[in-house]
């Protein structure tokens, strides 16, 4: 059954974000959502996961038939619900390992002493995800993102995302802040996670990771709404012409802010 965002009208900072966005991710597909600044696409990733962020006005978010409108972020998550941020905070004071300990001991649904081992081979998993995306062993031993730069923090969610084993996986501009092999890798993650039937929401400005891993269908969200949808013709355009002419030739007025 798929993750739905159903008739989503939301604010943010006191502002009208999204303007009714119904958006359906079914199982095991990579559904890419594209917009220039401005246009929701951060606000949407941020309404279906729950965050406190924002709030939503109209509409519901429905878990595999489930509402969980009214559910908190972390409920969502353990019903295989994950977001990967833009900008992945920094956590002082807590270890990347400790952070892997504790949310793969939720997952698995333990209530209690969530740093406690029970299945040593727990640290050859933390291991064996940071080596395929390309961290070394040292990066559990480091506070969660402090000192990383912006394609460590990205490679360090990735590597968590691999841990926590989630089914439907939003990756807010997961290109952002990396060089050529970092774009290399996080293709090759989604096209993986794919494989394994998980579903992948991409939200991003730019055509570039397309190279990697194409998206099986595309929605275009510009002043809060969904204005366009389709395959990889969509994206050819947009890097062909651009948003603005994509926006004239749909008869939709682009942000000015």
């Amino acid at each position: 059954m798929p993750l739905v965002a159903e008739g989503v009208e939301a604010e943010a900072g006191g502002k009208v974000i999204l303007k009714g966005v119904t958006l359906e991710l079914r199982e095991g597909e990579v559904l890419a959502v594209m917009g220039p600044n401005g246009s929701g696409k951060t606000t949407l990733a941020n309404v279906i996961a729950g965050s406190p962020s924002v709030s939503l006005k109209k509409g519901r978010i429905l878990i595999d038939g489930e509402d969980v409108t009214e559910l908190p972020p972390e409920e969502r998550v353990l019903r295989g619900l994950m977001l990967l941020f833009q900008s992945p905070p920094e956590i002082k004071g807590v270890k990347l390992s400790t952070l892997m300990i504790a949310s793969f001991n939720k997952r698995r649904g333990l209530s209690s002493d969530l740093l406690k081992v029970t299945d040593p081979s727990i640290f050859s998993k933390m291991r064996s995800s940071l080596s395929v995306v390309g961290l070394s062993d040292e990066y559990l031993y480091r506070e969660v993102n402090v000192g990383f730069s912006g394609g460590e923090k990205k490679r360090s969610e990735l590597a968590q995302a691999m841990m926590l084993d989630p089914k439907y996986v939003i990756m807010d501009e997961p290109d952002s802040g990396l060089d050529i092999d970092g774009l290399r890798v996080v293709g090759e993650i989604i096209s993986r996670m794919k494989r394994e039937g998980k579903s992948v929401l991409l939200i991003t400005h730019y055509t570039r990771l397309f190279s990697t891993v194409k998206p099986d269908r595309i929605s275009v969200l510009m002043r809060g709404r969904i204005v366009a949808q389709g395959g990889m013709e969509i994206a050819e355009e947009i890097d062909r012409s651009g948003y603005s002419k994509l926006a004239e030739r749909l008869g939709v007025e682009l942000n000015n802010d």
